[in-house]
């Protein structure tokens, strides 16, 4: 559907007439303190427990008008053997609220929330240099920045008071009294234990060992023969030796001997017939 020519005007003109009905009020500022958004930018907090002296809020701001000045320190191992570290340690932390133009970039690259919009906008003074806030000035408007918005049901808890929790409750458990230790009691008579042999089987009994036999290269050569030049004694000789290393194996029990039949007669033997003499024979 097309909007009606004018209509915009219109309503414009409605707003004003509403306007122009409505009776005019005037807060009695400073003895009514005006009603201010939470995320109001009035002034900037820190934390200095926070701030690591990463330089991020002075290099990213557009009036430089934040200035940092530190030092270097040694920290000792903290377990024998190890390595020491260097940690950076703030001396000075200050902001020039004189060409500050609240456009909250520092607090926005600042990675360790160290940080914070504060409502608060009674600072002024008759002295320029007295905008300089230097880090105990900043640190006490922490005390006036608003708690952070309740989160949604179900989401984590911030780290930061998990983190806070666990401090606290060491140092409880730390601080707290030791209780004495209990008394022990008189140890109970242990109670016998039945043994690995008593409870393992009766060992098989075991296959006698056979004897090894020797080596081959204790038997002869099969491809050499004895020279013919040698002796009969001394093949002999040879034979009885080489028998005799061999082990003997146990004799197995013979069967008894088989009856042997009879011999069957012999028939004579028949008298060959005399051939006959053949032709040219006498």
């Amino acid at each position: 559907m097309t909007p009606f020519p004018g209509s915009g005007l219109a309503k414009g003109l409605a707003v004003t007439l509403r306007t122009m009905t409505r009776k005019t009020v005037t807060q009695q500022y400073p003895d009514t303190q005006p009603d201010l958004p939470p995320r109001t930018r009035g002034v900037i907090g820190l934390f200095e427990e926070n701030c690591t002296v990463c330089m991020l809020c002075a290099r990213e701001c557009p009036d430089w008008c934040i200035y940092i000045d530190s030092h270097k320190e040694t920290v000792p191992a903290a377990a024998p053997g190890g390595r020491e570290r260097s940690r950076n340690v703030l001396d000075r932390f200050a902001i020039d609220f004189a060409l500050c133009m609240y456009c909250g970039i520092c607090i926005e690259v600042c990675p360790f929330d160290a940080l914070f919009w504060s409502p608060e906008f009674e600072y002024a003074e008759t002295d320029i240099h007295e905008l300089t806030h230097e880090r105990d000035k900043l640190r006490e408007w922490m005390w006036t920045v608003p708690a952070p918005p309740a989160l949604d049901p179900g989401a984590e808890e911030p780290k930061e008071i998990t983190a806070a929790r666990k401090t606290a409750e060491k140092l409880a458990a730390a601080q707290a009294p030791q209780a004495p230790p209990a008394p022990q009691a008189s140890p109970a008579p242990q109670a016998t234990q039945v043994t690995d042999a008593a409870q393992a089987k009766p060992a098989e009994p075991t296959e006698p060992a056979r004897p090894t036999q020797p080596a081959e290269s204790t038997k002869p050569a099969e491809s050499t023969k004895p020279a013919k030049s040698s002796a009969p004694a001394e093949l002999a000789a040879s034979a009885e030796s080489t028998a005799s290393a061999r082990p003997t194996h146990p004799a197995k029990q013979s069967e008894p001997p088989r009856p042997t039949e009879p011999a069957k007669p012999t028939e004579p033997a028949q008298p060959k017939e005399p051939t006959e003499p053949t032709e040219g024979q006498p």
